[in-house]
């Protein structure tokens, strides 16, 4: 039976009624209308689905939209616009970061938590941080351009 929550989803209160054990991801697209994170694996392991949770990256297709309380939820929307992207977003352009681009909001979003994290990370960190994020399509070496360029920038 759904129940009446409320999200905190990049910096607004949303009111939702779903069912306790829904994923989180289901909520953010279904009821939100938030197509930033995307589904891919459904396990975890893909990185397709990653959500900022209080700082935090998180894979959104396997957190319960229960288990998020008052946790402040940042989405890709929540970075930037298109007419003024996050610094983050537009490293991601200007290096031509995505090719099929379905990978590229867990890329952005865990690359962010890291750059909240460590502003300066080496090579290996961004690689180290980025091993559970899967991209099919080789952009692997633009990606981690775009997060030094990112990080140069002070993204």
């Amino acid at each position: 039976m759904p129940q009446n929550l409320t999200l905190n989803v990049n910096g607004t209160g949303h009111a939702i009624a779903v069912e306790p054990n829904s994923m989180l991801l289901y909520a953010l697209r279904n009821n939100l209308g938030l197509h930033g994170p995307k589904f891919g694996c459904g396990l975890a392991e893909c990185g397709a689905c990653t959500v900022l949770m209080d700082g935090k990256a998180i894979r959104s297709c396997v957190m319960p939209v229960s288990a998020v309380g008052r946790s402040e939820i940042t989405t890709l929307e929540g970075l930037g616009t298109l007419d003024k992207p996050h610094p983050l977003q537009r490293a991601f352009i200007e290096e031509q970061a995505a090719q099929c681009g379905y990978c590229i909001n867990g890329m952005i979003m865990t690359a962010k938590a890291l750059l909240d994290h460590t502003p300066h990370p080496s090579r290996e960190e961004i690689k180290r941080t980025l091993e559970g994020n899967l991209c099919r399509c080789g952009t692997h070496m633009r990606i981690v351009r775009a997060i030094e360029r990112a990080a140069e920038q002070g993204g």
